[in-house]
């Protein structure tokens, strides 16, 4: 599937680069730009959707293109039943425990934007996105529990995520955006410095 989005954005940034430079108007600049967002997640080993927290920097790197180092959070509770094997079954120790999973996705997330593609007015940017990083998780469990406290075997510390998004320019220094994407979709304040 990522494949089936990928390509098309590929494609459609390789016709917008040949384009010349005399038919567009000078290039809009898009770092300097602080971005604050919360959304959901969806996340296959939670077993639903999440509240998550993103903060991400960007910096012009080139024509239409930002990198924006960004780090992001999320808490869950879920629930292991478990009993002491030493103890017979009908022994209160075997009931469910809880835990609380705490993770961090940390890395780079690069955009490239639409808006001179789609003429679109000053007051608003579109874009496309890929996000690499690492993740960092921690849980805590229940007092009483003794048994396998390894929550989520096999993840991986890799983090790839892929977005579209707009933002709309309320004043020349603040706007707000909606970024949907493939784990992580937010909403929030950009600030331009």
């Amino acid at each position: 599937m990522k494949k089936f989005i990928f390509l098309p954005l590929l494609l459609i940034t390789a016709l917008t680069m040949k384009s010349s430079a005399q038919d567009q108007p000078a290039a809009e600049k898009y770092g300097k730009t602080l971005n604050l967002g919360v959304g959901i997640g969806y996340y296959g080993h939670v077993g639903g959707t999440t509240p998550v927290g993103m903060l991400n920097y960007e910096f012009d790197v080139a024509k239409n293109f930002t990198l924006a180092p960004f780090i992001g959070i999320y808490s869950y509770t879920r629930y292991y039943y478990w009993g002491n094997p030493d103890k017979p079954q009908y022994d209160p120790s075997y009931r469910q425990y809880s835990y609380r999973e705490t993770v961090i996705p940390v890395g780079v997330k690069g955009t490239y934007y639409f808006d001179q593609l789609f003429h679109a007015n000053s007051k608003w940017d579109f874009y496309a996105s890929g996000s690499l990083g690492f993740v960092f998780r921690k849980a805590v469990w229940e007092n009483g529990y003794y048994g396998d406290q390894h929550v989520y075997k096999s993840s991986s510390p890799l983090y790839l995520n892929v977005h579209v998004g707009a933002e709309y320019h309320m004043t020349q220094k603040l706007g707000l955006f909606l970024d949907l994407s493939s784990g992580v979709s937010t909403f929030g304040l950009a600030v331009h410095f």
